[in-house]
C-alpha cells in the first residue's frame, strides 16, 4: 500500500515513533520528548492543533497512556490512535521485550490512524517549496543557514532540522511559500 498524506499532525512520545509513522505515512510529526514534555514542545503541538489539528498516538503502556491523559487534557479537541499490544511489541525468543510505536509495523500504523478518523491530505495545485526555495532564502547552503532555519522553524511552529527535513515539515504542515516568505521576513527585521 502507498503512503497516505495526512492532513493532521501525528504526536508521539520520541524520535524512534517519529520514524516508525514516517514509514507508515506523509505527515507532519511531533514529539513531546517522553514524559517529562518540554514547554518548547508543549508549544509547537499547540501550534499544530491550532493550524491543522493533531492525532495522538502514545506506547500502549502505563507511560504511554499518563503521556495521552496529559496532552488530552491540554488539547481536548485532539484524536486519539491507539495500537493494540501485541502491535506494539517487540518479540525477543518468543517473549515482548519491549512495548512501544517504535515496534510496530507501518500498516498497524496506519490502521490506527485511518481508525481514528484522520483526514487525508489533497494535494494542492501549488507546488510544494524545494530546497531551492531554502537556498535563495539563505535558509539551506550558506554560512548561518542553520540558525536562520531553526528560528523560522520556531516562528512556523515546525521546529529545528535539516534542509531535507523543513522542506518535508513545511509540506506535511500545509505551510505555503507566502507563509515560509512571512516567516522569513519577521525573522530577518528581528536580527536587523
Amino acid at each position: 500500500m502507498d503512503k497516505i498524506a495526512l492532513k493532521e499532525a501525528v504526536v508521539v512520545e520520541g524520535r524512534d515513533d517519529e520514524a516508525a509513522v514516517l514509514r507508515a505515512v506523509d505527515a507532519a510529526v511531533l514529539s513531546t520528548h517522553g514524559w517529562g514534555m518540554p514547554q518548547e514542545a508543549l508549544e509547537r503541538i499547540g501550534r499544530a492543533a491550532q493550524r491543522q489539528g493533531i492525532i495522538i498516538l502514545t506506547d500502549p503502556d502505563h507511560a504511554g497512556e499518563e503521556i495521552r491523559r496529559k496532552l488530552r487534557d491540554r488539547f481536548p479537541d485532539a484524536k486519539h490512535a491507539y495500537l493494540s499490544r501485541p502491535d506494539a511489541e517487540k518479540q525477543k525468543n518468543g517473549c515482548a521485550v519491549d512495548v512501544g510505536v517504535e515496534n510496530a509495523a507501518p500498516e498497524a500504523i496506519r490502521d490506527a490512524l485511518l481508525a481514528a478518523r484522520a483526514e487525508i491530505r489533497k494535494e494542492t495545485a501549488e507546488d510544494p517549496v524545494t530546497a531551492a526555495d531554502l537556498i535563495a532564502l539563505g535558509l539551506a547552503g550558506k554560512p548561518g543557514s542553520d540558525a536562520l532555519r531553526q528560528a523560522v522553524g520556531r516562528d512556523l511552529g515546525i521546529g529545528s532540522c535539516n534542509a531535507k527535513a523543513f522542506c518535508r515539515r513545511l509540506s506535511a504542515s500545509g505551510i505555503t511559500r507566502e507563509e515560509l516568505l512571512a516567516a522569513w521576513r519577521r525573522i530577518s527585521q528581528e536580527n536587523r
